[in-house]
């Protein structure tokens, strides 16, 4: 099963979801970012996309970490020039121990030093019914969202100095649940449990780690494995989904110095979803 899709213009005014808008054209930047290096996993489309681009009009350069989605990435290179920064792709499969460490290699040699890691990686396989969630697609599903991100982040941090950021993304089905996403949420809550944990360990460091807990968000990844795409989002307070673009100035915020007495936190944006935590 895909887990990422068809490329999609970003040059069309978003309908109904069907052409996720990655920014707002009067999105206006205020170099935030000044000079800052990310590294955005799953920065290839969607969230991860909109976040590398927004990053990018904040003067951020940026490493975009991606499985297999060539078209999209290049668009996602494409957009980060166009803002005038840099922008290097990595294709692989995170959660492979032999990737994660080429792309280690590549940042320390290229860059040496970064600034902000943005853990979005992820897959998700809904199944209504418990017992057709085989023990592959459990492996799976938890290898890429969490222990991929444990290890990827303890990685990097060697190259993370004091004041570093990073921001994972978590989900609301991590707080509220949901009855056909049962293993993919259990990784979310896990990551929201990781933010907390890891926050407190590198807190001495001034390192600050946090958190954004989408709701249901216009990416190519729901277009992909949602049946009901007619419904999608509908049951929030707002009855809408959200758009990229709604939730990638979180992230700015996070990786900015506007949040430096804010760590341990997660940030949910999800259409009025009241949940705790």
């Amino acid at each position: 099963m895909k887990t990422q899709n068809k490329s999609r213009s970003l040059s069309k005014v978003p309908q109904e979801g069907l052409y996720p808008e990655i920014i707002r054209k009067n999105y206006l930047g205020s170099k935030k970012l000044l000079s800052k290096k990310a590294v955005i996993s799953g920065g290839d489309s969607g969230i991860g996309q909109s976040v590398a681009v927004h990053f990018a009009r904040e003067g951020a350069d940026i490493i975009i970490i991606y499985k297999e989605n060539d078209k999209d990435a290049k668009e996602t290179l494409k957009l980060v020039e166009k803002e005038g920064q840099k922008c290097i792709l990595m294709k692989g499969d995170i959660s492979k121990k032999t990737f994660r460490n080429k792309c280690f290699d590549r940042i320390k040699k290229d860059w040496k030093e970064i600034d902000i890691l943005v853990n979005n990686a992820g897959i998700q396989f809904p199944k209504n019914d418990v017992e057709k969630i085989s023990d592959h697609q459990i492996s799976e599903t938890f290898n890429v969202n969490i222990i991929s991100m444990i290890s990827f982040t303890r990685d990097l941090l060697k190259l993370m100095k004091k004041g570093g950021r990073i921001i994972c993304t978590t989900s609301v089905t991590a707080y509220r649940g949901s009855e056909h996403l049962i293993d993919y949420s259990a990784t979310k809550g896990a990551i929201a449990t990781f933010i907390r944990s890891l926050s407190v360990n590198l807190a001495e460091k001034k390192i600050l780690v946090n958190g954004v807990a989408p709701g249901p968000i216009w990416t190519p990844l729901v277009k992909e494995t949602f049946e009901d795409i007619a419904s999608f989002g509908k049951d929030t307070p707002l009855k809408r989904a959200g758009q990229p673009s709604e939730v990638a100035p979180a992230y700015v915020f996070l990786a900015s110095e506007d949040s430096s007495f804010i760590t341990g936190e997660i940030i949910h944006i999800n259409g009025g979803d009241f949940v705790g935590g």
